[in-house]
């Protein structure tokens, strides 16, 4: 079983940039497919990105960039030219490794709790 903390979220002006990071513990995350995704108030909870256990990267947002730490057991989230509608909660989440990668959340069985960011116009 993994542990996953975000970090990294806050407040910043439209068109500037974040880092989240993803520590994980208990297990490393070179085992898993990992994944970030977002909710926003009212909004269902969407995939942003994600990073196979083989390395593979899926991404929605040209502007976002996963990126996985093996030595630090840590996953990243490099997200720029940020809008206001990238306003939410973002989490990380984890799942046993399969041969397709998966972008549905109910599909993920390990969940951090997240972190905000709000991106102001």
């Amino acid at each position: 079983q993994v542990q996953l903390v975000e970090s990294g979220g806050g407040l910043v002006q439209a068109g500037g940039s974040l880092r989240l990071s993803c520590a994980a513990s208990g297990r490393t995350v070179s085992t898993y497919d990992m994944g970030w995704f977002r909710q926003a108030p009212g909004k269902e909870r969407e995939f942003v990105a994600g990073i196979s256990r083989s390395g593979g990267i899926t991404s929605m947002k040209g502007r976002f960039t996963i990126s996985r730490d093996n030595a630090k057991n840590t996953v990243y989230l490099e997200m720029n030219s940020l809008k206001p509608e990238d306003t939410a909660v973002y989490y990380c989440a984890a799942r046993t490794a399969t041969y397709y990668f998966r972008v549905n959340p109910d599909e993920y069985d390990y969940w951090g709790q997240g972190t905000q960011v709000t991106v102001s116009s």
